[in-house]
């Protein structure tokens, strides 16, 4: 009787255990990545006690952020293909602005398609990747990207005028704080085209990349974001340069100096500097409003139990720092980028997690492969699960990123999270034209002084190389090749 007893438990125990599974596996893990531009760790989570950026904040606060995360290129076109391809752009073979993965590369895997195949409805909101047509048939509900635009009429009868005039470039001002709602401009119209199709999805399996621009030029936001701060309460950054700097270490900035009203050539002056950097944090206050509004919808759906939720950038930004501006180069401040990674479900780690471990935007693709349970294809990134039930684990000993300097010779480079080592290369050969290493564990991560070729570093440069020759061996074929 006993042994009778005994048996039915256990076959009740299976019968639940098989139950809670398959109720669990009906129940797939949903997916919403916030791919926002140009922002770099410029947020209150991130230690800046200016910015508001509470809902970003408090994502933060229930989940996992990485404080050594890095992009694997410094501009929109190629950093974005990479994060959707999780292959680094020199497998890629893409490092331009204007070129889309499909015109080079017919039949390379993406991310949207893998997950597409696996049965979710994959949905792509705004500015997702830098071409907004490419890889279109990977996407199951695609909103174009926008171009920028004004709403101010002054600034609307400008552009009017360089039209008439037949100027070629008739982009307005390069920042603007209209008295308009938040979908008077982009970011809040994909917001609305967001909100809508969580609500049509909400029975489905799905994973949305929403695509927010700010605080990409034009820093135009509603005034509103704008009045949250105080322009005198920013500093004007050093203009100094890094002492023995790489001549092409830095750019010109063309891409703030196509906008109206910013000279074509020389520094800005501190007022400029100072209203661009007030727009740049207006642009980020009015991105965080954006994800708030995400992140209640997903909230009053009851989705977010079981959906991951990413926040990223492509790559970071110069307000003002060296005297220069945007991205382009392969500076800390260009390649650190703040990511976020949130899950609510059962059985999530602890809440408000810092990772020091060095990450990198390419591991977003595995990432969300192992989340979801699907079969791993073989990507050159790797999965940050782990670090999410453990973010004090061993983890990488470097992160990678290049940039190009024209056609013959790219800049390669590594940190270790302490040191960052550059060596200028020809893209052919191998050969290396110039060296940089500088230290980067400053608070803002301004490198002040190259250090390459000083004794006293000797052996810390020599350290650097070897990881760098990890990534970028020297016997390897040319990176156009």
């Amino acid at each position: 009787m006993k042994i009778i007893r005994k048996k039915t438990f256990i076959g009740y125990l299976l019968f639940v255990w098989f139950g809670l599974n398959n109720l669990m596996g009906q129940e797939k893990q949903n997916v919403v990545v916030f791919l926002v531009d140009d922002l770099r760790t410029e947020l209150g989570c991130y230690g800046n006690e200016m910015v508001k950026s509470p809902n970003i904040d408090k994502l933060a606060s229930e989940g996992t952020l990485f404080n050594g995360a890095y992009s694997q290129q410094g501009i929109c076109a190629p950093s974005r293909i990479s994060i959707l391809t999780g292959l680094r752009p020199e497998t890629v073979g893409i490092y331009d602005l204007f070129t889309p993965l499909r015109s080079v590369q017919k039949d390379m895997l993406t991310l949207p398609q893998y997950f597409k195949e696996n049965g979710y409805k994959t949905v792509s909101v705004g500015k997702v990747y830098h071409h907004g047509r490419d890889d279109m048939e990977s996407w199951t509900n695609f909103f174009q990207k926008e171009p920028n635009s004004w709403a101010a009429q002054k600034n609307l009868d400008l552009i009017e005028q360089f039209k008439k005039e037949g100027r070629k470039n008739t982009r307005g001002p390069a920042f603007e704080k209209a008295e308009v709602m938040d979908e008077g401009y982009k970011d809040g119209r994909a917001t609305q085209h967001a909100l809508e199709t969580l609500k049509e999805l909400k029975n489905d399996n799905f994973v949305m990349f929403i695509g927010l621009t700010k605080p990409h030029l034009p820093f135009n936001a509603p005034k509103k974001y704008w009045d949250l701060y105080d322009k005198e309460m920013f500093k004007v950054p050093s203009r100094k340069k890094p002492k023995n700097m790489y001549a092409n270490a830095l750019t010109n900035w063309n891409e703030l100096r196509a906008y109206y009203g910013i000279p074509k050539e020389g520094l800005l002056d501190d007022e400029l500097t100072r209203d661009l950097i007030h727009g740049y944090y207006a642009s980020i206050s009015y991105m965080d409003a954006q994800v708030g509004k995400i992140m209640s919808m997903l909230d009053s759906l009851d989705l977010r139990k079981n959906t991951l939720v990413v926040f990223m950038s492509d790559h970071g930004y110069k307000i003002g720092e060296y005297g220069a501006w945007c991205k382009h180069t392969n500076f800390e401040l260009d390649v650190r980028v703040p990511l976020i990674i949130s899950n609510n479900f059962s059985g999530s780690p602890e809440y408000g997690q810092i990772s020091e471990a060095l990450v990198e935007n390419v591991d977003l693709f595995p990432t969300l492969i192992e989340a979801c349970g699907l079969k791993m294809p073989k990507l050159d990134g790797k999965s940050l699960l782990p670090l999410l039930n453990n973010p004090k684990m061993e983890w990488n000993h470097a992160a990678y990123s290049l940039y190009p300097r024209g056609r013959k010779t790219m800049g390669c480079t590594v940190t270790d999270g302490e040191w960052r080592y550059t060596e200028w290369r020809d893209s052919d050969t191998q050969e290396t034209k110039a060296v940089e290493l500088y230290w980067n564990k400053e608070a803002n991560r301004v490198a002040t002084e190259n250090f390459a070729g000083q004794d006293k570093y000797i052996q810390i440069e020599e350290r650097m190389k070897q990881l760098l020759e990890i990534r970028f061996p020297r016997n390897r074929n040319s990176f156009y090749n």
